[in-house]
């Protein structure tokens, strides 16, 4: 009897996502759906897909072109359909294409259990430039690229590898521009060719060779980076990661999804699975909720936290009219296959307690029409407890205000909380999609950091109308930092405050007495009037010596425009004839 498909797959309908906006999600062929079975996964949802190594390749490599074909190309970029592609333990002989909201895990114990021979790849569909490939990821596996080939991840913005190992090369672009990227925890056995990538952040990942770079590429716990030569090469090198748990990540065992949650390390070099790992705890399915966005809503996944529960969330686009509550020490919020969360009414998409050890990962937020206060709070403000023994930890979350519908929130991501360590996080105030423009798209600031002891490894913070990250707490840390101004201010003065022209992209508060950065890249575009901007980033003085390794670019728009200095009136000015400056 042939191989059947052990997978499940993602209803389909049409359900209201607040004013204006409603979800519609692309149906697959009846033909592919004629091969899909039950499995006993069931809480997972329909468009969560589980191969086997004993399936028919031809099979799932039909199924895994539909799919992409739907999910690729300009029109994929809003997307409402959202997959994720479970790779059991075995050996898979696939070409693996990964468009928009599209999510590959593989459920091995180590990345070395799920082998993709042929390809695991991303690529461009519009004429090698890859500045729009986002929303897709690939964690957990192997791959073993075809004889004479190198595997293409050409991505930008939130679009991680994780847990990766290429037996071979790796090239991080398609022979256009590309402006990524982030990879951790990760071995590639050849060359990472970045060539136009304009900005990269590797941490934690074994490599045999990196070969480019343009502006802003930073290593960090890396044991064979290359050497650091600032200016005259875009390379900031750290040697070790001071504080990192490497993001859980799913397993499958005896058939029953797990998640394992790796322990927390300080002062780390290289990969964590080398040698056998060190877990702090395994969480059955069985303790988390499984949120499906066609039957759960606030209420349901709020009174499933108020039980204890972890939450888990298939792919998906969760309308929420009122904030998820997330009060109990130890709650794991985490989601794969780019599950999209949404406010109705005004209200935060989630609202974190002052506690210990809460754990979100693999998460886009999305605003709404209803202007929303902030999207994401950590603490209460005024929070004061310490959380060193067990911080909290973010990986991947997404956050987005304009794009795929109109939205508007003050702010997206505020911490209140001490000790929160972030490892990547992308906060986009959208320059093109639906419902942009200086009055329908509004959103003063990307992050506003109040506690203390914040750490953030890949920050990536974009066109917000005031500062794109504010720091008020005491000794922050931010490894990688890459921002492109407001593209869009219509005026001089519209963009100006106080005495003060435009608003720096890196504000650190003058009342800060400890504050550190690393790798920091500020870019511009102003489409509409000569914006004058008076600083890039501006500190305390006594901190200007803290922040290490900067770069402005003047990228495009209009010709009048200028950013006159980098830090607090210090360093190059940029404009159309003098683009780029270092400090």
């Amino acid at each position: 009897m042939k191989p059947t498909f052990f997978l499940i797959c993602l209803i389909v309908l049409i359900l209201n996502i607040g004013p204006g906006f409603s979800q519609q999600t692309t149906p697959l062929p009846e033909s592919l759906k004629s091969i899909a079975t039950k499995s006993n996964q069931p809480l997972l949802g329909e468009n969560v897909f589980v191969f086997n190594s004993s399936m028919d390749m031809k099979e799932i490599q039909t199924l895994i072109d539909t799919l992409h074909a739907r999910q690729t190309g300009r029109k994929s970029e809003f997307s409402k359909n959202r997959v994720a592609l479970l790779f059991q333990p075995g050996t898979y002989h696939l070409d693996v294409h990964v468009g928009y909201y599209m999510h590959v895990l593989g459920l091995g114990n180590s990345p070395g259990e799920v082998v993709i021979s042929g390809a695991v790849r991303s690529n461009s569909t519009r004429g090698g430039n890859v500045l729009t490939n986002f929303w897709r990821a690939a964690e957990n596996l192997t791959i073993a690229p075809a004889k004479d080939s190198t595997n293409t991840w050409a991505v930008s913005q939130a679009a991680p590898l994780r847990r990766i190992h290429v037996k071979g090369n790796l090239k991080l672009h398609d022979n256009g521009y590309a402006s990524g990227g982030f990879l951790a925890d990760s071995k590639i056995d050849g060359t990472v060719i970045s060539g136009p990538q304009q900005q990269w952040f590797s941490r934690n990942t074994d490599l045999k060779k990196w070969n480019g770079g343009v502006w802003n590429m930073m290593f960090m716990g890396v044991p064979n980076a290359p050497e650091e030569n600032w200016p005259a090469k875009p390379y900031t090198t750290i040697k070790e990661t001071p504080l990192l748990r490497e993001k859980p990540y799913l397993v499958m065992i005896n058939d029953q999804l797990m998640l394992k949650v790796p322990a927390l390390k300080k002062n780390t070099s290289g990969i964590s699975w080398a040698d056998q790992e060190r877990f702090e705890k395994t969480v059955p399915l069985n303790d988390f909720y499984a949120a499906n966005a066609t039957v759960d809503n606030a209420k349901s996944i709020n009174k499933a936290l108020k039980k204890g529960k972890h939450i888990l969330f298939t792919p998906g686009i969760y309308s929420l009219d009122e904030s998820l509550k997330v009060t109990r020490p130890g709650t794991i919020v985490f989601g794969f296959g780019m599950p999209s969360l949404v406010p109705t009414k005004g209200n935060k998409v989630m609202e974190v307690s002052d506690v210990d050890d809460i754990t979100i990962a693999g998460l886009l937020m999305d605003a709404n029409v209803t202007p929303s206060e902030s999207l994401l709070q950590i603490g209460e403000p005024g929070s004061k407890k310490s959380h060193e023994a067990k911080p909290t930890f973010l990986y991947d979350v997404f956050f987005r205000v304009g794009g795929p519908h109109e939205g508007s929130a003050s702010n997206c991501l505020v911490i209140n909380s001490n000790d929160v360590c972030i490892d990547h996080v992308w906060l986009w105030r959208a320059d093109h999609g639906a419902g942009v423009g200086w009055d329908k798209n509004k959103s003063a600031n990307g992050l506003v950091v109040n506690g203390s002891n914040v750490t953030i490894y890949g920050l990536f913070n974009e066109h917000f109308q005031e500062y794109q990250t504010l720091w008020n707490g005491e000794n922050g840390r931010v490894y990688f930092y890459q921002s492109e101004m407001p593209y869009d201010p219509p005026t001089v003065d519209s963009w100006k405050h106080g005495n003060t022209y435009g608003y720096a992209s890196y504000k650190v508060a003058d009342h800060v007495k400890s504050h550190h950065a690393w790798g920091v890249g500020i870019y511009n575009v102003f489409n509409n009037a000569p914006v004058i901007v008076d600083q890039a980033i501006e500190t305390p003085e006594f901190l200007e010596k803290d922040i290490t390794h900067s770069v402005i670019f003047w990228l495009n728009g209009n010709k009048g425009s200028v950013v006159k200095s980098i830090i607090n009136g210090k360093g190059q000015s940029i404009n159309s004839s003098n683009r780029k400056a270092n400090l």
